[in-house]
C-alpha cells in the first residue's frame, strides 16, 4: 500500500469522525482554555421503560451532517454506516457486546488460517423478493475490493487473495496471509453491503445516488434519498429476520446544532446523534424524553511528524504529552462524557477477550505520560530547543471541543516556553496537514466502525503512519498480531505496539469517546451498546411507555 493511499483513506473516515463526533460551542472554542464545568448527569438510568408492542408510523432520527452517497463503497462516512446498517447487510456482523455473529452467512468455517468458509441463509432475500445467491455475494464482495468501483473499502480487502462461490449456498474467501482482524471486514461496518448483482449492472456500478438508491438484504429499504436534505427507508417483509415495528424511518440531514434543537424542542425529531454537550440541559429539558450515553470506539490524541524539528527529538514529543491534563480536559470540557485515554485500543475494543474494566486495567499498565509539568520542564531541557520554541496547532471547524484541548494544552506549554499558535481551519485543510511533513503538531480523531483492535494503532505506529515514525519492529509486531487465532494473544502483541509508540511518545493519547444520544421516550430500542448505530439498529426500535 502507498502512503498517499493509506493516509487519503484514513482520514477520510477521520473526517467522518469530526462530523459526528461530541460538539461544543464554537464561541467556547474561540480563544479560551478550557472551562471549568460540572460533570453532566445523564437521565436514562432514572427512565424505566416499557414495551407496548405497537406498531409505530414513522420514527425521524436527526443527523448532525448530510450525505451525498448511499453506497458505503463510495461515501464510508459513519453517517453513512449509520443509515444503512439497517438496510444492506454483510456475511456476519457484531451483536451488542461486540461477539462476531452470522448475518448473510448462518455459519463459517476456517480449514486454514487463510481459508474463510461461509454457509449462507436459504432464506435470505433482497428487497425486491428475489432470493439472495451465492454469486451475488461473491460479486458484491469482489466489487467491495475494487479500488475503482469502491474506494471507500477496497483498502480494508487489500489482504483477500479470493473469493469464490464453491456450492449452492456456500462462499469461499481466502486471504493472502492469516489475519485475525479480516473476518470483521466480512460485516457491513467492515466492507461488504452485498447487493443484487443485476440491480448493480443495471446502473452500472453507479449505486446509492437519488436516481439509483441501493438494494439490500435488510429489514428496512431506501424508498427516497435528497442529498443535503433527507432518506426514507420503510420496512419490507423480505427480511430473514422478520418485520420490524416501526414502518418508516426518515433522516433528517441537520448540520446546524441549534436547528436541530429546535426541530426536538418542537417535538419534530425522535432520536438524535450526538447531543452537542453544551446544549445538553436544553436537551435534557424537552419533556418526555431522555438522553443516553455509552463509550464509543473514538480516539482522540497528539500526532507527532517526526520529519518535522524539533518533533524528531523525543524530549520535545515527552515534555508535550507531559503538558496534557487528560482528566480535567475530560472532566471540565467533555463533562465526563468520555474518559481520559491511557493508550490508543480503547478498552471497548479489547471486547470480548476482555471487558471493558478489565481491558482498562489492562491498558493502563503501558508506560504513562500523566499531567506533571515538572516533568514536561525537564524533558524539554533535556532536548534539543531548551529554551522553547514556537509552533503551530490547527484543529477542525467541525471539532470545536478539540480546539478547546488544543487552547488548555496550549496553555500549559506556554508555562515552559513553548509558543502554540492555535488556528481553527476548514476540515478539508486540516485533514491535509496529516503527515505533511510540514506540521509536526497535530491532533488524531478516529472512530472506529469495525471495532477491531488493531484498526486505529496499527494506522498510528505501523507501516506508513502518519507521525512518519519508523521502526521495523512495528510492523513485525503487526504481523505477528495478525497471525494469531487467540484473542488475548493478539491483545498481547498489541500490547507491545501501544508499549512501543509509548516509549518513543510516538502518540499522545488524550480521551477515548463517548456518544451522547437523545430518544424521545416514545421510541425505545432493545440492547444499546458501542455497536448499536452500526448494526441492524431498525429493527430493535419499539413503541414505548414510561412505566
Amino acid at each position: 500500500m502507498s502512503t498517499p493511499t493509506r493516509v487519503k483513506h484514513l482520514t477520510k473516515r477521520a473526517l467522518i469522525a469530526l462530523t459526528i463526533g461530541v460538539t461544543a460551542s464554537m464561541a467556547l472554542a474561540a480563544c479560551t482554555p478550557a472551562p471549568t464545568a460540572t460533570q453532566a448527569t445523564i437521565d436514562s438510568s432514572n427512565v424505566a421503560l416499557e414495551n407496548t408492542g405497537a406498531e409505530v408510523d414513522q420514527v425521524t432520527v436527526a443527523l448532525p451532517g448530510s450525505l451525498s452517497n448511499l453506497y458505503p463503497g463510495i461515501e464510508d462516512g459513519i453517517l453513512n454506516y449509520n443509515v444503512i446498517a439497517s438496510v444492506q447487510e454483510g456475511l456476519v456482523g457484531r451483536d451488542a457486546s461486540g461477539k462476531m455473529v452470522g448475518a448473510l452467512a448462518t455459519s463459517w468455517t476456517t480449514p486454514d488460517a487463510t481459508t474463510y468458509v461461509f454457509e449462507l441463509r436459504k432464506d435470505a432475500k433482497f428487497q425486491n423478493g428475489d432470493p439472495v445467491t451465492a454469486d451475488d455475494v461473491a460479486f458484491s464482495i469482489k466489487e467491495a475490493a475494487d479500488a475503482k468501483a469502491s474506494p471507500g473499502t477496497y483498502y480494508y480487502l487489500q489482504n483477500m487473495a479470493s473469493v469464490a462461490v464453491t456450492g449452492p449456498e456456500e462462499v469461499t474467501v481466502k486471504t493472502k496471509h492469516a489475519d485475525a482482524g479480516f473476518l470483521v471486514n466480512m460485516s457491513i461496518a467492515g466492507a461488504i453491503a452485498v447487493t443484487q448483482k443485476k440491480f448493480w449492472q443495471a446502473h452500472n456500478g453507479k449505486i446509492g445516488t437519488s436516481q439509483s438508491l441501493i438494494m439490500g438484504t435488510g429489514p428496512y429499504k431506501v424508498t427516497e434519498f435528497v442529498p443535503d436534505s433527507h432518506v426514507t427507508l420503510e420496512r419490507v417483509d423480505t427480511w430473514w429476520g422478520g418485520v420490524p415495528k416501526v414502518k418508516k424511518i426518515v433522516f433528517q440531514f441537520i448540520p446546524d446544532q441549534n436547528t436541530r434543537l429546535a426541530a426536538a424542542q418542537k417535538g419534530d425529531v425522535d432520536i438524535a446523534l450526538n447531543v452537542p454537550i453544551p446544549q445538553l440541559k436544553q436537551w435534557q429539558g424537552i419533556s418526555n424524553s431522555r438522553i443516553e450515553a455509552v463509550n464509543d470506539l473514538s480516539y482522540v490524541g497528539m500526532i507527532f511528524d517526526q520529519k518535522v524539528k524539533p518533533f524528531d527529538d523525543i524530549n520535545v514529543r515527552k515534555a508535550i504529552s507531559y503538558s496534557i491534563d487528560r482528566n480535567a480536559i475530560v472532566k471540565n470540557l467533555l463533562r465526563g462524557l468520555g474518559q481520559p485515554a491511557s493508550a490508543i485500543m480503547t478498552p471497548e475494543s479489547l471486547e470480548p477477550a476482555y471487558s471493558a474494566d478489565a481491558a482498562k486495567k489492562l491498558l493502563g499498565t503501558l508506560p504513562q505520560y500523566d499531567f506533571d509539568m515538572a516533568k514536561a520542564k525537564a524533558a524539554l531541557a533535556a532536548s534539543s530547543v531548551p529554551n522553547g520554541f514556537t509552533t503551530e496547532l490547527t484543529y477542525p471547524n467541525t471539532g470545536p471541543q478539540i480546539g478547546l484541548a488544543a487552547q488548555a494544552i496550549a496553555e500549559s506549554l506556554k508555562t515552559i516556553g513553548v509558543t502554540v499558535k492555535v488556528s481553527e481551519v476548514p476540515i478539508e485543510q486540516w485533514l491535509a496537514t496529516i503527515g505533511d511533513g510540514k506540521h509536526g503538531l497535530g491532533f488524531m480523531w478516529y472512530f472506529s466502525t469495525t471495532g477491531d483492535p488493531s484498526e486505529i494503532n496499527s494506522y498510528l505506529v505501523g507501516p506508513d503512519n502518519p507521525n512518519n515514525f519508523t521502526d521495523p519492529t512495528a510492523a513485525d509486531i503487526i504481523t505477528k498480531s495478525s497471525a494469531q487465532t487467540d484473542p488475548k494473544t493478539r491483545i498481547d502483541d498489541l500490547m507491545q505496539l501501544e508499549k512501543l509508540s509509548a516509549d518513543n511518545a510516538v502518540n499522545a493519547p488524550i480521551w477515548w469517546g463517548k456518544s451522547v444520544t437523545y430518544f424521545s421516550n416514545k421510541i425505545g430500542i432493545d440492547a444499546y451498546s458501542p455497536y448499536t448505530f452500526v448494526t441492524m439498529w431498525g429493527s430493535q426500535l419499539f413503541a414505548a411507555k414510561v412505566k
